[in-house]
């Protein structure tokens, strides 16, 4: 079996020197601070504590799931939609806002 690559929120703590980001640093104002893919460094890292910066994005190994478990976790979610709309899932902005989120959260993989 083969391990993929998947984005991984940790806190910047936890981030080390050679780590790649999965997704683009940005500053409280939204500007680009790092790009994505790019490779941290003890530097950016002390640069990154010092502007604040508490979380980041990066790319993990991980065993691919189980499709048994990753269903589970995608009706997990949708009954958490109904948890969050009960009750105002029959109004006509709230039907389209849940309709959307389903659609979204069903095309999401894991």
């Amino acid at each position: 079996m083969t391990t993929l690559a998947t984005p991984s929120e940790i806190g910047l703590e936890q981030a080390a020197a050679g780590m790649t980001l999965a997704a683009a640093l940005l500053d409280a104002n939204g500007s680009v601070l790092l790009p994505q893919d790019a490779a941290l460094t003890d530097a950016t890292l002390a640069s990154l504590r010092r502007r604040g910066i508490e979380r980041c994005v990066v790319w993990s190994s991980a065993e691919p799931a189980d499709p048994a478990a990753l269903a589970a976790a995608r009706a997990q979610r949708l009954r958490r939609l109904d948890q969050l709309f009960r009750h105002s899932a029959d109004s006509d902005g709230g039907a389209l806002l849940l309709e959307r989120l389903r659609r979204y959260r069903e095309d999401q993989q894991p």
